[in-house]
């Protein structure tokens, strides 16, 4: 049997450490496992008071935020010391965290140390928990307003660490206990957008192979001084591009501030800097970076980055998410010599790193030429720069699932299901049902994160409000519901700066709204649901996707190619939203069809 973890907590006074070994020799069971096992610790105070109203009694109330910081250590006493000689050195919290440790003297903003001890501890253990509870600190956006820590340092096999998790869920158990209004529950930490796109997220072997190759490749261009690499990562949705960004980023970053060891040499410092053509996953990194303490500037938007950097002021190292989502010409809002987003990121950095995925492009600005795609291949190859990730990580599904949706929507055919233990898929004959069916999961706190979600085929524009109508709405018969944004018109200023930080699928309303891919490209869900409108049919055997159909302009209109003429790609863009759509979920994916043909075929032909 596992032993439970101890915990010792006490306010960090000043005796704190003259009497460590007494009051853990008065307060705990087993003394020696503080005292000679390596151990994990946690610094917390509050740090901000934020109000709100509650829907229910419609008063003012409040909640404190904190300030943690993490570590492990062999020696807690010498570990300690070291964190509060940095703090009085230190002229302000900007310069030291430890600063706030030891200058705060209001008593209601006392910090306190939670100790945590394990028989089993050793260092690497030790190491995985910590990384761990930094991991879960960042996603607490309810409960922490920043996370004080470097960067972790996740470890491999070692023994046990086939207990880990075990234990793990232990100490959070305890935390728990200790300090609800800190700690909050694991499944409410695992259904954040921060949690999900964490830099600390331990990596597949696929995954370390392509961070190893992008920090060599990295370091190589900025010793030598090269310009114009680009690293081109291709992988289709669910195969870990997100999490390969941010550690990789924020380890770049992290490295260049620490010092080395003696004999060590010093790791650059380097200019980094993130960027990503979407609002909703452009605002998960920008909180990710508040939190992290990287930087107000690290993060933007392609077009912000491109007009603030030139070929004569460059960055180091430029990273693109979902690198799709460029421009690939020019319009309103964007205008350059070469009309293409990725060239002109690649003239302002020495070092480009781009992830790829040509099934997720989705409007005429974004169309990329076959011959302007392969270029830019070609280029990441001759440099040895082109990596390719292959594992599905976001679907707990068998590949059979995962054939069957790409049999669906990139061959337009629709085969037998074959029933998924792992992954729950049906189909519904109402949106009413579909409706009511994803509202039951989003009530459960292990599925909390679920939503319906809709192919673009109804009319929506965030410029007016509709005429006749409260909101812009997916209408199905006698059945609607709100399309995404439009509950929170209704919110009052408090309400809305409550939901600021949170992404769509995160704010509680969203649940009676109907998300589309301008929500919630690049975003995990426990379960999706999802609406396949008028543009997705079902005709003498094959699925047929009709632009005529889609409401989404961007998709439908003309693209004028380099050559002068002009084409539409509303197929295909069509096709890609409907992937984007039904690769959403971890656990599930439910769906209703608005033609009858394609609702029959589900449950006749696929028998879900």
């Amino acid at each position: 049997m596992i032993p439970s973890p101890e915990f010792f907590i006490t306010p960090e006074d000043t005796r704190f450490l003259q009497e460590f070994q007494e009051r853990i020799k008065d307060r705990v069971q087993k003394p020696d496992t503080f005292l000679n096992y390596p151990i994990v610790y946690i610094h917390y105070w509050p740090s901000q008071t934020v109000s709100y109203i509650e829907k229910k009694t419609g008063k003012e109330k409040s909640f404190t935020k904190y300030d943690v910081y993490v570590g492990e250590s062999n020696d807690l006493i010498e570990r300690t010391n070291q964190h509060y000689d940095t703090g009085k050195k230190a002229d302000s919290e900007q310069e030291a965290w430890q600063y706030s440790l030891v200058n705060i003297k209001n008593n209601n903003e006392i910090p306190y140390i939670i100790v945590i001890g394990h028989k089993h501890f050793n260092k690497s253990f030790t190491l995985d928990v910590e990384n761990r509870l930094i991991e879960y600190v960042i996603a607490m956006q309810d409960s922490v307003r920043c996370s004080l820590n470097g960067r972790g340092n996740p470890q491999g096999k070692y023994y046990p660490s086939e207990e880990f998790d075990k234990v793990f869920s232990k100490i959070w158990a305890g935390l728990r206990r200790i300090k609800p209004d800190l700690f909050l529950s694991e499944t409410r930490i695992k259904d954040s957008a921060i949690f999900k796109a964490s830099p600390l997220k331990k990596l597949t072997p696929e995954q370390i192979s392509a961070k190893e190759l992008i920090i060599r490749k990295v370091c190589d261009a900025y010793e030598s001084g090269l310009d114009g690499q680009l690293i081109l990562v291709q992988g289709e949705a669910g195969t870990g591009k997100t999490v390969l960004t941010t550690s990789t980023f924020y380890e770049l970053i992290k490295r260049g501030e620490e010092t080395p060891l003696p004999g060590e040499r010093q790791f650059p410092r380097m200019n980094c800097h993130l960027m990503v053509n979407h609002d909703q996953q452009a605002h998960v990194y920008e909180q990710m970076a508040k939190r992290l303490n990287l930087g107000e500037d690290t993060v933007s938007r392609p077009t912000t980055f491109i007009n603030r950097y030139s070929k004569r002021k460059k960055v180091d190292v430029a990273f693109i998410d979902e690198g799709h989502l460029l421009w690939t010409q020019n319009h309103l809002g964007y205008y350059s010599d070469s009309g293409n987003q990725l060239q002109d990121i690649i003239d302002r950095a020495r070092v480009t790193v781009i992830m790829f995925d040509e099934y997720q492009v989705l409007t005429t600005e974004e169309y990329w030429e076959p011959s302007v795609l392969e270029h830019f291949k070609q280029l990441s190859k001759r440099q040895n720069n082109y990596i390719s990730l292959s594992h599905q990580l976001r679907m707990e599904c068998s590949p059979s699932t995962m054939a069957w949706i790409n049999d669906f929507v990139l061959n337009k055919k629709l085969g037998q299901f074959i029933p998924d233990s792992k992954y729950d898929v049906r189909s519904f004959d109402t949106p009413k049902q579909l409706h009511k069916a994803i509202s039951k999961l989003a009530s459960k706190e292990e599925s909390k994160l679920t939503r319906l979600v809709a192919t673009y085929d109804w009319d929506y524009n965030n410029a007016r409000t509709p005429e006749g109508s409260e909101f812009w709405e997916v209408k199905i018969g006698r059945w609607s519901l709100p399309w995404n944004y439009e509950l929170e018109q209704k919110m009052t200023p408090k309400e809305k700066r409550r939901i600021k930080s949170l992404a769509w699928a995160e704010q509680e309303q969203t649940i009676n709204e109907v998300g589309s891919t301008f929500t919630i490209q690049g975003f995990d869900l426990s379960y999706v649901g999802v609406i396949l409108g008028p543009s997705v049919q079902y005709r003498d055997g094959h699925i047929i996707f009709c632009p005529e159909n889609s409401k989404n302009f961007k998709a439908t209109r003309n693209r004028t190619l380099a050559d002068g003429t002009k084409a539409q790609f509303g197929e295909i863009f069509i096709r890609n939203e409907v992937k984007v759509l039904l690769t959403r979920g971890i656990k599930g994916l439910y769906i209703y069809a608005c033609d009858p043909a394609l609702r029959k075929a589900l449950k006749d032909i696929a028998n879900i």
